[in-house]
């Protein structure tokens, strides 16, 4: 069994990648994305912080990624994992199931083609419709977060998915 975390900025290929990883494994899928404007969605009378609905996408989140790990699945948490306590929740539940931890980052550097990529998909309410600042952008990409004892890979997601998956599969299966 084995947990991954994935990570990259929005618009990187996370959910694609997420999508082929349990494609090839039967593993289970927890999509940030999906939880938060599930929340978001169900709350038209009450305004909500995007904050605090993140913070209780996040909790949501876990408590699935647990649940089906104590049921003896593998499982992804597909979200851009930009703080440290997301690491260290996903360590430590790794520890506690006794599975394999993987965390993979999907790497692209290039302003345009996230922009070009946020613009052309089909959104869903939680997420960001474009990046208007090329220094936040860069600001997010030089501060990602990693777990200091675990071995990671970061994938080039600009190339085609075919150029990186099994790269990624040997990292998982390893």
């Amino acid at each position: 069994m084995f947990f991954v975390q994935m990570s990259g900025f929005p618009g990187s290929g996370k959910s694609t990648l997420s999508r082929e990883i349990a494609k090839k494994t039967g593993c289970i899928i927890i999509d940030h994305d999906i939880v938060k404007s599930a929340l978001l969605n169900s709350i038209d009378e009450v305004s909500i912080d995007g904050k605090l609905a993140g913070k209780i996408s996040y909790n949501i989140d876990w408590s699935l990624v647990e649940f089906h790990l104590s049921q003896g699945h593998s499982v992804i948490l597909d979200s851009p994992c930009l703080y440290e306590e997301l690491i260290d929740k996903g360590t430590k539940l790794s520890v506690k199931y006794n599975v394999r931890y993987k965390y993979i980052e999907c790497y692209l550097d290039d302003f345009k083609e996230i922009n070009y990529r946020l613009k052309n998909r089909e959104r869903m309410i939680s997420q960001i419709a474009e990046v208007k600042s090329e220094t936040a952008f860069i600001h997010t990409l030089q501060n990602s977060k990693k777990p200091s004892n675990y071995r990671c890979i970061t994938v080039n997601t600009r190339q085609p998915l075919e150029n990186y998956i099994q790269e990624v599969m040997d990292y998982i299966n390893n």
